[in-house]
């Protein structure tokens, strides 16, 4: 992205990328399909963040998948963007069953008045960055680790909603998020931040340090789906309705059962003074 931001400031043109909405294994291999990172809105601020000027989305579908690879290049690529550079991941295929390669690109390129660049991979620690790995991390709950590859903490979005307020009831009270990502790290208590996006009385990018738990609260008996809910440190108040992220930036343990109120009650104090410690939010 900084490479093609720069290209295009040094040519005086425009940054522009090209992506697809829903991933194409979506489409093509629903029960395969992976658990994706970032919702597209996640996605485009992003890429606005780092100073892309266009984004197109292009909706995939079944249709599009056809698309011989030769004429997904001239009508989509050329005839649309009319682009004088062109950068692509070094494992880059398009068109009908991926059928399209970098030699179709690098050849096609000179007669449609583009030049291709092909990014190699990039390393932390010696090994490849990619959606796999990451994904990998977050399911062990190495959130720190994850935000090595990301480039940022991982990040979850979502609408507080009304809980069974045990929290309260335990002098932590909790906001409850109904997730609009697709992936949870592993169960578990982790130290967060959650950024307000929408609040009726809060600004927006309003910062709290809290502490987060992922699990299935088995204190109060197991249920099957995967929970999110956060205490914030320093905030008295209703969030409900409120859209937040809640950023995940260190494990603190595991989640596990304790044999009552008051034992989960002392713990979560625990957790919370940890948590303060961990994101150096004082005492």
């Amino acid at each position: 992205m900084e490479t093609v931001i720069a290209r295009a400031r040094a040519r005086g043109g425009q940054a522009v990328v090209y992506t697809f909405d829903p991933h194409p294994r979506k489409v093509l291999q629903p029960d395969r399909a992976p658990g994706l990172l970032t919702t597209l809105q996640q996605k485009l601020e992003a890429l606005e963040a780092l100073g892309v000027d266009v984004v197109i989305v292009e909706r995939f579908d079944a249709e599009f998948a056809a698309i011989p690879p030769e004429d997904f290049v001239r009508r989509y690529i050329h005839e649309r963007i009319r682009p004088l550079e062109v950068y692509v991941g070094y494992d880059f295929h398009f068109g009908k069953e991926r059928e399209g390669s970098m030699n179709l690109l690098t050849e096609l390129g000179p007669h449609l008045g583009f030049s291709v660049t092909i990014v190699p991979e990039v390393t932390v620690e010696g090994r490849d960055v990619n959606s796999t790995r990451i994904r990998a991390l977050l399911a062990e709950g190495a959130v720190e680790e994850a935000a090595a590859l990301l480039g940022r903490s991982y990040t979850v979005r979502g609408r507080v909603v009304q809980g069974d307020r045990r929290g309260r009831d335990l002098g932590f009270p909790t906001a409850n998020l109904d997730p609009e990502n697709e992936i949870l790290p592993r169960a578990g208590v982790y130290a967060s931040w959650v950024r307000v996006l929408e609040h009726d009385a809060l600004s927006p990018q309003t910062r709290f340090a809290a502490v987060a738990n992922v699990g299935r609260r088995p204190t109060f008996g197991a249920g099957d789906r995967l929970l999110a809910e956060a205490h914030l440190l320093d905030f008295e108040g209703d969030l409900y309705g409120a859209r937040v992220d809640l950023c995940f930036e260190a494990r603190l343990r595991d989640e596990r059962r304790f044999p009552g109120a008051q034992a989960l009650r002392e713990q979560i104090a625990a957790d919370a003074a940890e948590a303060r410690r961990r994101l150096g939010s004082g005492e």
